[in-house]
């Protein structure tokens, strides 16, 4: 057995995009894998069927999302033409598809679409449902002829010198700037190019979904001009007439996702009224074939997974409609199950196992999924009665690197229960002394579990204890323990505290002396909070963090509704509440080495935040670093490029190794 690597991340297997074919008989699903000479990740399609097992079918690594159109076909987007991939680095918006047979054959190309098309659905006779990005700049281009196109190309190109602002949201994470830009919704015939757009100009279309007829589709929209609200409307699409009238059952609203069962409508979201933008999302379905609706089921858990591994890469799905029954994930607790409700409310959990399903799909009551088990990386699964393991892509990790099994730790507080984890160092000797790294994730609503985390296993590889729980303010245990408002650095400060507490009581071994402290997003703002609010972490590590809630009002992509949400103010009723509760008031109290890690195009959480907190601990004679990733988002340790996931990793580990293992015995 040999100790884990950083560069292991390059071997790992990550899977996506779970599709069963119209018949049930055949899965399609995406293999992805980290190229770092090139810099970026390889996806190809993978089919898998009862007789012949999984099997690769699609070879460009350039394939990351597909379709069925029948039984025996896929459509899939890709760049396979020389001339289509000049037209797209010169900024055509331009999207090839292909169709590729399962009996054989080479992938042909289907058709092109004058659109950056992010979702595509099959209707019949040569009509398709898309879902691509509109620019108000350039405006539609499909059916121009091709010197129009290229001058309105140019002159888009020298309007990007410029950026002119008069909404916000602005940015977007990891994208760019996004005024006056929305994921528009349109019909799409192959037969002749048309491309017709059924939503406005300012309107994000957030879901679609069909009706089995083909004759009408539901659309989760929100439209602004100014200022994006935190709710948004249902619409229904009339496809033979291409009409769209507003049906939104509630008013006042967030839906997250809506589809038809029966001749029923289903739908899932929040008013947000109890527990604010975080608040758990309730399940309701409309009555007969009219709008009155009733609630049928009031869970009080997440419907997504919000389980946190940083072996994962590309799209999955939270819901899905078969039969009478509405399937879905759900974090329960520290795992995230397949539920499915029915029509008339009754709730029962599908999975069967711990650990998490990160995608799925059911026809028929057949259900294959994506999921991570005990330290096994993703594969791709079977559930009838028990779970049937279909793939095994990264068995080599088990069998190959030296692993460290979490170790269950739960402790209480004045209030409630908590749960953490202990990873010790592979190779332990009882007689040794280790130094330590508490780990805090992100959100605040996810959670930690006991599934593979590959920085965590490396650390404990490097000779680190680590620890990592969920204090309140996590997902899986209810709206109440999620909700943290106006608490940030408070209750969640004290489950931290009390939990490194229990393992240095349990864990005698640990070099209470030598203990670090990272973590990113949420993470990163507990950690700027704890370096300022206590000296007994030798060394952090803070990641795209908040340090100061007036500053990410001002410039994140989601700040003006967050902060006002989470803190519970704004910086014009409550300027002490914000103040009071960003990390950057304390800095001054900071005596802990720190390094700072953030991403150029992290619009959450932007540079400005490390660098205040940064500036400070300079200022005040702390040792300090930081590191800034160039065009990487808020999520560079889950999806970042690769030399800048393995550099952000050796980052990590040289900071703790500098300040933490030199004087440890």
């Amino acid at each position: 057995m040999e100790n884990l690597r950083p560069e292991d991340l390059t071997k790992f297997r990550f899977l996506s995009g779970t599709e069963l074919s119209p018949d049930g008989k055949t899965c399609g699903f995406v293999v992805h894998t980290a190229d770092e000479e090139e810099n970026k990740y390889n996806s190809n399609i993978f089919i898998w069927d009862e007789l012949n097992g999984a099997r690769q079918l699609t070879a460009t690594d350039s394939e990351g999302s597909f379709v069925w159109k029948s039984n025996d076909r896929l459509l899939f987007p890709s760049l396979r033409d020389k001339k289509d991939k000049e037209k797209k680095d010169n900024g055509y918006p331009l999207t090839s598809f292909y169709e590729i047979s399962l009996n054989g054959g080479e992938a042909t190309k289907a058709f092109d679409v004058f659109l950056d098309v992010s979702k595509i659905l099959y209707l019949k006779d040569n009509k398709y449902l898309l879902l691509g990005s509109f620019d108000k700049r350039l405006g539609d281009v499909q059916g121009l002829e091709e010197d129009v196109i290229e001058k309105k190309i140019k002159d888009l190109k020298r309007e990007n010198e410029f950026q002119v602002l008069d909404e916000i949201p602005f940015w977007t994470d990891g994208g760019d700037h996004t005024n006056k830009r929305r994921t528009r919704c349109y019909i799409f015939d192959s037969s002749n190019g048309e491309l017709t757009p059924v939503t406005d100009e300012f309107t994000n279309v957030e879901s679609i979904a069909v009706h089995p007829s083909k004759d009408k589709a539901l659309l989760v929209t929100s439209s602004f001009t100014d200022k994006m609200s935190t709710s948004n409307q249902l619409y229904q699409l009339n496809l033979s007439e291409v009409t769209c009238e507003k049906i939104s059952p509630i008013s006042d609203f967030n839906y997250y996702y809506a589809d038809y069962i029966d001749d029923r409508i289903i739908f899932v979201g929040t008013d947000m009224v109890t527990f604010g933008i975080n608040e758990n999302p309730r399940v309701f379905v409309t009555e007969d074939e009219g709008l009155s609706f009733v609630r049928i089921a009031e869970p009080n858990l997440s419907l997504w997974s919000s389980v946190n591994s940083d072996t994962r890469y590309g799209g999955n799905r939270n819901f899905k409609v078969d039969g009478d029954y509405l399937y879905f994930v759900s974090t329960k607790g520290y795992n995230c199950h397949l539920f499915r409700i029915s029509i008339d409310g009754n709730h029962e959990q599908v999975s069967v196992h711990d650990g998490s399903v990160d995608d799925f799909d059911v026809t028929e009551d057949k259900i294959l999924f994506i999921g991570m088990r005990d330290l096994y990386l993703q594969e791709l699964y079977s559930l009838d009665d028990q779970e049937h393991r279909l793939t095994n892509y990264n068995d080599w990790v088990i069998q190959n690197r030296k692993l460290s099994t979490p170790m269950l730790l739960s402790y209480n507080n004045e209030e409630t229960n908590l749960i953490g984890w202990v990873l010790k160092p592979v190779d332990f000797d009882k007689d040794k002394k280790y130094p330590a790294i508490l780990h805090i994730h992100g959100g605040p609503k996810t959670v930690f579990g006991g599934v593979f985390h590959h920085e965590m296993q490396l650390w404990a590889n490097q000779g680190y204890f680590v620890f990592y729980m969920n204090p309140r303010g996590s997902d899986g245990y209810g709206d109440e323990f999620s909700d943290i408002r106006g608490k940030y650095g408070h209750i969640d400060y004290e489950d931290l505290m009390l939990f490194t507490d229990k393992v240095l009581e349990t864990f005698p071994s640990v070099d209470r002396e030598n203990i670090g402290v990272t973590g990113g997003s949420y993470g990163g703002y507990m950690t700027n909070w704890i370096i300022g609010h206590t000296k007994r972490f030798k060394a952090a590590v803070s990641q795209r963090s908040i340090s100061n809630w007036f500053s990410f009002f001002g410039t994140s992509d989601i700040g003006y509704y967050f902060a006002e949400d989470q803190v519970g103010a704004t910086p014009w009723d409550n300027y002490t509440a914000f103040w009071d509760n960003s990390p950057l008031k304390y800095a001054d109290k900071v005596e802990t080495p720190t390094l700072f890690i953030h991403s150029d195009k992290d619009y959450r959480c932007g540079v400005p935040e490390g660098l205040q907190m940064y500036t400070a601990l300079k200022y005040h004679g702390v040792d300090s670093r930081m590191v800034v990733f160039k065009n990487e988002s808020h999520g560079l340790s889950r999806e970042g490029r690769p030399q800048s996931r393995l550099r952000r990793l050796n980052e990590i580990l040289e900071w703790f190794a500098r300040n933490l293992k030199n004087s440890t015995n």
